[in-house]
């Protein structure tokens, strides 16, 4: 038996991990104007954050159609997949999941089970790795699936926004950030935990910050964490260096994030992707 993992390009795993599983990454596609990138592939994170600020009208993102789908799914099987599992971005930031789920009712080379990761970008990214190891390990699919379930109940992220432009101009989580109010110099802070959703607001960067590092300690003890950010590498380290006492040992990942997600939440943003320990 051979399970195999496909997911999609908000997940932000690094070559490595990627590379290590054998797993699939389907690019979703930005748009500027007429112009249309694949996620990833056709355009790099520089050249998309260097032009994010100036563009009119804002980028916006699509995902892969159902033959697109169907077509990995092919590929996998053709090389020897007996079972293959969809995992993806939350259902409720994205049509991602729902096209997987319509390319998988037709498809019949090979059981498909589409899997709604309930995150978003790192998040993703631990889910589908807890997956791919489970898989490594021989597990057969109850199992794999078990150990999904686990990861995402144990898994949060949350960020700090420089702006709320750009989600008022996605229209994505408008109903969570309707609270927030439109004052200039709210710093939005956004969290997502098993594919919820919410928002709180503070008043300066500064205090952003500081409210990311008291949600690391209100979660409780980390096993895993990688610090995210929007083109803004110098403030996550500012947000590691205040959060570093209650992070895992050792060397922390950090993680540019996709154009895909940048797109909504505009430069600048900064957060982390956890699993809490047990």
């Amino acid at each position: 038996m051979s399970i195999r993992i496909v997911t999609d390009s908000t997940c932000d795993l690094p070559p490595a991990t990627i590379d290590r599983y054998g797993i699939t990454v389907l690019p979703l596609h930005i748009h500027f104007g007429r112009e249309s990138f694949r996620d990833g592939v056709e355009m790099s994170r520089a050249e998309f954050y260097a032009r994010l600020p100036d563009a009119n009208p804002a980028p916006t993102t699509a995902a892969p159609g159902a033959d697109l789908f169907k077509q990995a799914y092919d590929k996998l099987a053709y090389s020897g997949a007996t079972e293959i599992l969809s995992i993806h971005i939350s259902a409720t930031l994205s049509a991602v999941t729902d096209v997987a789920r319509v390319a998988a009712q037709d498809y019949r080379r090979v059981p498909v089970t589409v899997v709604d990761a309930q995150q978003l970008s790192g998040g993703v990214g631990f889910v589908v790795e807890a997956a791919a190891q489970a898989a490594a390990e021989g597990l057969a699919l109850p199992g794999v699936l078990a150990r999904i379930a686990e990861r995402i109940q144990r898994t949060h992220v949350f960020a700090a926004l420089d702006t709320l432009e750009y989600l008022r101009r996605s229209g994505r989580m408008n109903g969570v950030i309707a609270g927030l109010g439109s004052l200039l110099q709210l710093k939005p802070i956004l969290r997502m935990h098993q594919g919820k959703a919410g928002a709180e607001r503070v008043r300066t960067s500064t205090r952003a910050l500081a409210r990311l590092v008291e949600i690391v300690q209100e979660v409780g003890p980390l096993a895993q964490a990688v610090l995210l950010h929007a083109h803004a590498p110098e403030r996550a380290a500012q947000l590691y260096a205040l959060a570093r006492p209650w992070l895992p040992e050792g060397e922390l990942p950090s993680v540019e994030i996709t154009p895909v997600i940048g797109a909504h939440i505009g430069p600048g943003a900064v957060g982390l992707s956890v699993v809490v320990g047990r």
